[in-house]
């Protein structure tokens, strides 16, 4: 079935960047440059579900399958593109297939022969784990490289995977029979680089002599009882977490004052230190700091909240907010706010 224009316009669009790359949905523009590229032995022989010789009608079907794998969210295909000359070029593929109700997901790449050996597979992958981690549910991505592929293990392992185990696939160019490969995963923790810290002095240095990271955060609650909450961006350390409003401390800041500006600053209102009432507080210790957080409850405030820092935000009932994926040190609060409320 060919596919039409008209039909990937309709599919949510993903568009990424590197520095040498962009990454799009794939098109029926994409097609017979995909044919081209792929209809390789040297690639397909490293690729579970593409057969050799790769027909043009398969091409086809893939970007048709694409779209609507897309619209409902069950996968992701990026081409991987570039430019020569002044016009664009296809290098390659990335996809993204989500595993149902598993807050997990499975990568896979492939680049064609002729720009092997310039780092594309490397750029263009870690670009699609970083995006999806910060952006969709998920908790670990997944990826199975046959064992006689080096250079895709090389590139897994430079992007943050970990090496979890053996088996055996099914890789159909290759003919009957199961052949070795090595599995990876990698999740938030293993992509995202500790926060730009300024160690504190040594007497705020706890027992275990990690810095200690003092900030203050809020729970804005509206007239229905339900709390804002916000996921963090792409970027940031933990991207794609669920965390309250608030931030670190600046030199001479009260928890207060440190509040009615980072509220001012996330989400462009404004809030009276008199409006801030004292609930609890967190203390966790991360790999590389040890947070110390008091969290505040407001109900009142100026102005509509708005994402003004690149972050989503959204209000939520008590009882949904046990189901978003929050920072390790908000979680145990939250028990103690449905009670409350």
């Amino acid at each position: 079935m060919a596919v039409t224009e008209a039909d990937t316009s309709a599919a949510p669009d993903v568009r990424l960047s590197t520095e040498r790359l962009t990454l799009r949905a794939v098109t029926p523009d994409d097609a017979e440059q995909l044919h081209r590229l792929l209809n390789d032995w040297e690639v397909c022989r490293m690729l579970q579900a593409v057969p050799f010789p790769y027909p043009r009608l398969i091409a086809d079907q893939f970007i048709a399958d694409s779209v609507s794998q897309r619209l409902d969210g069950r996968a992701y295909h990026f081409a991987v593109t570039g430019q020569e000359d002044g016009r664009e070029v296809l290098v390659g593929a990335v996809g993204l297939k989500l595993l149902r109700g598993q807050r997990r997901a499975t990568i896979g790449y492939w680049v064609g022969r002729k720009f092997w050996g310039h780092g594309v597979a490397r750029e263009a992958t870690g670009r699609v784990l970083r995006w999806a981690l910060a952006n969709l549910d998920l908790d670990v991505v997944e990826a199975t490289v046959a064992i006689d592929n080096t250079a895709s293990t090389a590139v897994l392992r430079a992007i943050g995977f970990r090496e979890i185990g053996r088996g055996e696939e099914v890789f159909l160019s290759r003919g009957s029979g199961s052949h070795a490969v090595l599995r990876f995963e990698a999740a938030r923790g293993d992509l995202s680089p500790a926060p730009n810290l300024t160690t504190p002095a040594a007497a705020a240095l706890p027992t275990h002599g990690v810095p200690l990271l003092l900030v203050a955060a809020c729970v804005l609650i509206d007239a229905q009882g339900r709390v804002l909450i916000a996921r963090r961006p792409e970027g940031r350390a933990m991207a794609g977490l669920w965390e309250f409003p608030g931030g670190k401390l600046e030199p001479g800041e009260s928890p207060e004052e440190a509040l009615v500006r980072e509220l001012r600053e996330e989400l462009g209102v404004d809030v009276a230190r008199s409006c801030l009432a004292p609930f609890v507080f967190a203390s966790h210790t991360y790999e590389k700091f040890h947070l110390l957080m008091p969290l505040f409850l407001c109900r009142r405030w100026q102005g509509q909240p708005f994402p003004k820092e690149g972050q989503l935000i959204r209000w939520v009932s008590t009882d949904e907010l046990m189901d978003y994926q929050m920072l390790p040190a908000d979680r145990p609060l939250l028990p103690l706010l449905r009670d409350l409320l």
